[in-house]
């Protein structure tokens, strides 16, 4: 059986197969492993994933949305002129990796293992699971993220963590920052505290950088400065497109070289900036997801000292100013790896017990309808909602039907409940034999 593993991320979403054998091998997306979260509602009615969505984001930046997990708590999405439930627009990504790991795999996975922030509350936590749903998933197992990025320094890395030592977790990804220490135990990992940033992530460094930018060159060429960050019509809304993608690109660059040049449209200029100036921008965020960590770490009742490691995960944590603050900080080098965004996905995939299967209850209908902020339905009626058609697969996926028959879980080392009477007449019987005998025994020996 195929287990898929998925992170669904606020900046990219990236999917795993394991199959039976335990081979674990990545999706490939347009030849790459990452899948960009971004979708854009085109105008002939069908939904466009990843990258697709994002070169079609240039013709009318109103239908895009490049962050979609953002917008969890919201309800629904404006695009263009359709409001579309949170839900649907997940499983747009969602369906994206099922039809890939199902083209991959020649099936529909058995298993499916959806990592989410250990921080989420029951309520998000439901709208993935619906999402998953309405993609033709399975029904998934959730995984929080820091209990998966442990599995994987034990099971990949062959990191020794002896039951009862413990592990910190720094991740750093396109939206939240998350602290979290996990305690190694018998059959897995415990959380034992978590800390969280939820304004310190990859964009929020972009618009550092635009601000960062802006002191100059808004001085400089004020009236396209301002249309760049206030477009008022669809070119300049292209514009500021174009602008932040460059300046994604030159922050990821900086983690390699010493300088990057970001070009800025309307104003024809290629600004220059260096990893000092972007370090400048970087720090005070990033030192409260020090503090955040160092909090985390204390509030486990542990010192930096007694942990097996910390481990950065997620895109972000490729600035190479991170190590150096943590390791100022906390005394303690964290260890990096080459590819941070697939540490957490994999680790789900490979954990040797996954959690149980959700039984979250649904938030809303599966059918799409709207969804409210908090959860249940809307406070009042609203015209029903025309979603987006989903890219429609080769082969259809079948949503799975639940069992009619619920099963209970017996605790561990527990004996059920309808075999108790079964062994107390067992005992009485061997009780009756035993007295039988020794009456016999005595009459004998009289």
């Amino acid at each position: 059986m195929h287990v898929l593993g998925i992170d669904f991320g606020t900046s990219n979403t990236v999917a795993v197969l394991r199959s039976a054998d335990g081979r674990v091998r990545p999706l490939l997306f347009d030849g790459a492993p990452i899948l960009p979260s971004a979708v854009y509602y085109n105008s002939d009615g069908r939904m466009l994933v990843g990258r697709d969505a994002e070169r079609n984001a240039r013709m009318d930046p109103s239908r895009f949305e490049p962050n979609p997990k953002r917008r969890i708590d919201d309800g629904s999405v404006f695009l263009g002129t359709s409001e579309i439930p949170v839900p649907q627009v997940f499983a747009y990504v969602l369906q994206q990796v099922a039809l890939e790991a199902q083209r991959q795999a020649g099936q529909m996975p058995g298993q499916v293992r959806l990592t989410h922030p250990a921080r989420w509350g029951e309520r998000r936590r439901s709208i993935l699971v619906d999402s998953a749903r309405l993609a033709g998933l399975p029904a998934p197992q959730l995984i929080p993220e820091p209990v998966a990025a442990a599995s994987y320094f034990t099971s990949v890395l062959g990191t020794a963590v002896p039951p009862g030592r413990s592990l910190a977790i720094y991740d750093l990804g396109g939206g939240t920052f998350d602290a979290t220490v996990v305690r190694r135990t018998q059959t897995g990992f415990e959380v034992l505290a978590e800390e969280g940033v939820g304004d310190v992530g990859g964009l929020d460094f972009d618009h550092g950088v635009v601000e960062h930018l802006g002191k100059t060159y808004g001085a400089s060429h004020p009236e396209e400065w301002r249309r760049l960050l206030n477009p008022s019509d669809d070119r300049d809304r292209r514009y500021r497109r174009m602008l932040y993608e460059d300046v994604r690109g030159a922050k990821e660059t900086l983690s390699r070289t010493a300088s990057a040049d970001i070009h800025l449209p309307a104003l024809e200029v290629d600004a220059h900036l260096t990893r000092a100036e972007f370090e400048d921008v970087a720090r005070p965020p990033l030192e409260r997801t020090v503090d955040c960590l160092q909090k985390a770490v204390s509030a486990a009742r542990l010192n930096p000292a007694d942990l097996v490691g910390i481990f950065l995960v997620g895109g972000s944590s490729r600035i190479p100013m991170i190590s150096q603050l943590i390791h100022s900080k906390l005394g303690v080098p964290p260890q990096t790896f080459e590819q941070p965004e697939t540490v957490v996905v994999e680790g789900a995939v490979r954990a040797s017990t996954g959690p149980v299967p959700s039984d979250l209850p649904p938030t809303g209908p599966t059918s799409g309808g709207p969804v409210s902020p908090s959860g249940g339905m809307p406070s009042a009626p609203r015209p029903p909602v025309q979603a987006p058609q989903m890219l429609p697969p080769q082969n259809p996926i079948r949503h799975p039907q639940p069992s009619p028959h619920p099963v209970v879980q017996q605790p561990a080392g527990k004996r059920p409940l309808h075999q108790e009477p079964a062994v107390l007449v067992t005992g009485a019987a061997v009780v009756i034999l035993f007295v039988v005998f020794f009456v016999l025994l005595a009459n004998i020996l009289n």
